[in-house]
């Protein structure tokens, strides 16, 4: 070996002595594995030789995420055995020019033109019948039935698109062209377009029905129907979605007025009220959150009210979800006179926007009483 080599590989040696770790870089997996060929001990460290195989032979997984209201459709399993490559010819069939006169001798010839053409597909000379039909085309161009026919070749060459447009001419000139309409129900059941073919095909059925006609039914309808069946499905589950996202809606509209109205009943407090819409407006926050509500009639001249308004703040503590509220019948009273607060203190208790207990005087047991029963009723 070249010297310098050599003296590359003791030092690599020399690092691997002192650093076994390196022998784990994903880069040393070749050579890690021949020294185990020979029968060598690889040492295992914190970060496991697994772990370096592991991020240098997987490969990291990714799920997609959709959105809870997005709906994956699958597709829908259809017989498409039948269906072709759309034909996409750069130069569309030559059609006629429906303002030239069409004279007597025309027609005959154009039939003359027709007639070696049905020799021509009855020999299976296909290409030849569209030339003899074309010229029997350009000679009668208003022709509903010529075009129909050569519409009915182009589906014997596999030609779907260039047979609609003829069948669409025919249409024009002849909109109970059974033969016209069936070409082109044909036509799209070629291309897979199978709701178009039906509609097509039974409107020919009705005009003249045929046993091809019916064969080409019995192919498109099941494709129909799974069609149908598919659309309707994911029609409901759209359906179930937009009501799952306006409960959800509603939902989060609903908590968001709790929240905010639970902000505004500061709990473990009591709350003072001046007039009758701030007790509206508490009124309502209560209601929103469920919460029990007890309006503490006082006033400042009352003495048994400065004796129960430091149990009133005591019981606010230790009720953070009772909304305790105070009103002075002198400060506000027009909120005392629509309550017909006759004395002092009165504890009127709320819940849901109704009145439904009342303690009057400063009777302490039976306010801590009513607020432990009131409180824990709902």
């Amino acid at each position: 070996m070249d010297p310098n080599q050599v003296a590359e590989l003791r030092k690599f040696v020399e690092q691997l002595k002192s650093n076994p770790s390196i022998l784990h870089d994903p880069s040393l997996i070749f050579f890690k594995e021949y020294l185990r060929s020979l029968g060598a001990q690889v040492p295992k460290i914190e970060n496991t030789e697994r772990d370096y195989e592991d991020k240098a032979e997987t490969k990291p997984s990714f799920s997609p995420k959709h959105d809870d209201d997005e709906i994956m459709e699958s597709d829908v399993e259809l017989d498409n055995s039948d269906v072709v490559e759309p034909d996409n010819d750069k130069t569309p069939q030559p059609m006629g020019d429906p303002t030239v006169e069409v004279t007597d001798e025309n027609r005959e010839a154009a039939q003359s033109e027709k007639s070696k053409a049905m020799g021509a597909i009855s020999e299976g000379k296909f290409d030849e019948a569209l030339d003899h039909l074309t010229e029997a085309i350009m000679l009668n161009p208003t022709s509903a039935i010529l075009y129909a026919t050569r519409a009915t070749v182009f589906l014997l060459v596999k030609k779907p698109n260039a047979a609609i447009r003829d069948a669409n001419v025919a249409l024009q000139f002849n909109p109970d062209s059974a033969k016209g309409c069936k070409a082109r129900g044909m036509a799209k059941a070629m291309l897979g377009l199978w709701e178009e073919a039906a509609a097509d095909l039974h409107v020919a059925s009705k005009l003249d029905y045929d046993e091809e006609m019916g064969l080409a039914l019995k192919k498109v309808e099941p494709n129909v129907k799974r069609i149908e069946e598919h659309r309707k499905k994911y029609q409901r589950l759209r359906k179930e979605k937009e009501l799952q996202r306006a409960e959800r809606e509603r939902r989060e509209q609903q908590e968001a007025q709790e929240r905010e109205a639970v902000a505004a009943l500061k709990d473990g407090q009591v709350i003072s009220i001046h007039s009758t819409s701030e007790l509206e407006a508490k009124t309502k926050a209560a209601k929103k959150a469920s919460r029990l509500l007890i309006l503490y009639f006082t006033a400042t001249w009352c003495g048994p009210c400065r004796y129960m308004s430091p149990l009133y703040s005591s019981l606010a503590t230790q009720h953070p979800r009772v909304v305790f509220v105070k009103i002075d019948i002198d400060e506000a009273n027009d909120v005392a006179a629509s309550w017909n607060i006759s004395s002092v203190p009165t504890f009127c208790f709320m819940r849901d926007g109704k009145q439904v207990d009342k303690v009057v005087g400063a009777d302490k047991g039976s306010l801590e009483q009513k607020i432990a029963q009131h409180s824990s009723s709902k």
